[in-house]
């Protein structure tokens, strides 16, 4: 284990620069090496603050971003449960929509569930955040935050109650009183 651990080190630590070669397929592209500091790297070999420091460098960007704006705890953008969201994927089903019923705040392994009902049929997805199959993530109607009948906040962390009452979770969805 701390061998491994030795060569995640060392190759993030390596000054090459420019994406590499993967040895087993010649269309697949491994990205280059992740910038440290000098000052860091020592420490990074030895294993302090490696966990930090891949947390903060290995998602993309913009998926840093919906981390710690959409899926914070206390941020004032945050998504609350009862939100409406639609999520575009690379693949089948290229794009989803429903009502947000739990999020999984784990670092980089957050979650969330959708669920919305497709013909007659009550669909749930479960989706990670940092997964590259994850390409948009739009807010079509916000739980809370608005004053008076738009801005109704649920009440619960988990709307897991929806999957017994199909009615509740449309009059969510449509914005209306359930």
């Amino acid at each position: 284990m701390a061998s491994r651990v030795l060569k995640l080190v060392t190759r993030l630590a390596s000054s090459k620069a420019g994406p590499v070669e993967y040895p087993f397929s010649k269309n697949a592209l491994l990205p280059g090496p992740l910038a440290v500091p000098s000052d860091r790297a020592d420490a990074l070999r030895k294993g302090k603050g490696l966990m930090y420091f891949l947390h903060q460098n290995l998602p993309e960007p913009k998926k840093r971003q919906w981390l710690q704006t959409l899926f914070s705890r206390q941020h004032p953008q945050r998504l609350l449960p009862g939100s409406v969201l639609t999520v575009t994927l690379e693949h089948a089903p290229g794009i989803f929509s429903g009502v947000l019923m739990s999020v999984r705040r784990r670092g980089p392994d957050t979650s969330f569930v959708l669920r919305n009902v497709v013909q007659r049929t009550g669909v749930e997805m479960q989706f990670f955040v940092n997964s590259p199959h994850l390409k948009d993530i739009r807010v079509i109607q916000r739980a809370g935050g608005g004053p008076g009948k738009e801005g109704r906040r649920q009440r619960r962390a988990k709307l897991f109650f929806l999957r017994d009452s199909p009615s509740k979770m449309t009059a969510i969805s449509a914005g209306l009183k359930g």
